[in-house]
């Protein structure tokens, strides 16, 4: 294993065993070099790259901290790599989107209060046909993220916020094109916000299931013949 590789272990092993939490400064570079028993130049190597990765924050005449290590945080990384996806890879995204999201309805339909599941359906009815496309998107999203949030896992919400954020573009283009898509969305939305607030997990997931394959699948036909 290279040096660099070691001391990215070593420092890792220090954060999940609590000598190091998030927020905590490390010790000085040849303190920290001399403890884990490896040179600095690894060391300050090992340090970038997990500076990259926002594991930690390199903060100039000061010192290098632990971050917060918040899902949301951590996942930055994952949305940076996705922002790099073109067109031909957007099913791809929504391949994730039709995995995740049925699962964050379900337990959406399990933990989310009445006032939200109302609030909920409310939000589907805030946009019409005549809003401008890049209102509807906003409201589309929006949509999504209350599910995801409600599911009460912030690692499945940040999967969720990441990939539906960057299937933007596909959205505005299936807006303008297709001539019936707000009003089958809106169908669709609000027809999985009853079932979240009809507490029916089984019901929202299926529902959120055949809300994304058809998205997806409408995209498909129109790749393949674009």
């Amino acid at each position: 294993m290279a040096l660099t590789d070691v001391a990215i272990e070593k420092i890792k092993a220090m954060i999940l065993d609590g000598r190091l939490k998030p927020g905590e400064k490390l010790p000085r570079e040849a303190d920290l070099a001399e403890q884990l028993g490896i040179s600095r130049s690894p060391l300050r190597e090992a340090v970038s790259v997990l500076s990259m990765l926002r594991i930690l924050d390199v903060r100039r005449g000061d010192g290098t901290y632990v971050t917060s290590l918040t899902p949301d945080l951590l996942l930055e990384t994952m949305s940076f790599i996705i922002d790099f996806h073109q067109d031909s890879s957007i099913l791809d995204l929504f391949e994730v989107r039709r995995a995740l999201e049925p699962m964050a309805a379900e337990k959406a339909a399990l933990l989310m209060s009445d006032d939200e599941a109302a609030e909920l359906l409310a939000l589907t009815e805030a946009v019409d046909a005549d809003s401008p496309v890049g209102d509807v998107v906003a409201n589309d999203l929006e949509f999504h993220h209350r599910i995801a949030t409600a599911a009460g896992n912030p690692v499945l919400c940040s999967f969720v916020d990441s990939v539906a954020g960057r299937t933007q573009q596909a959205r505005i283009w299936r807006g303008v094109t297709q001539e019936d898509s707000f009003q089958q969305t809106q169908r669709e939305h609000r027809a999985i916000a009853l079932a979240i607030g009809d507490r029916r997990p089984s019901v929202a997931a299926a529902l959120s299931l055949s809300h994304v394959a058809g998205i997806e699948n409408w995209i498909r036909r129109n790749l393949t013949t674009s």
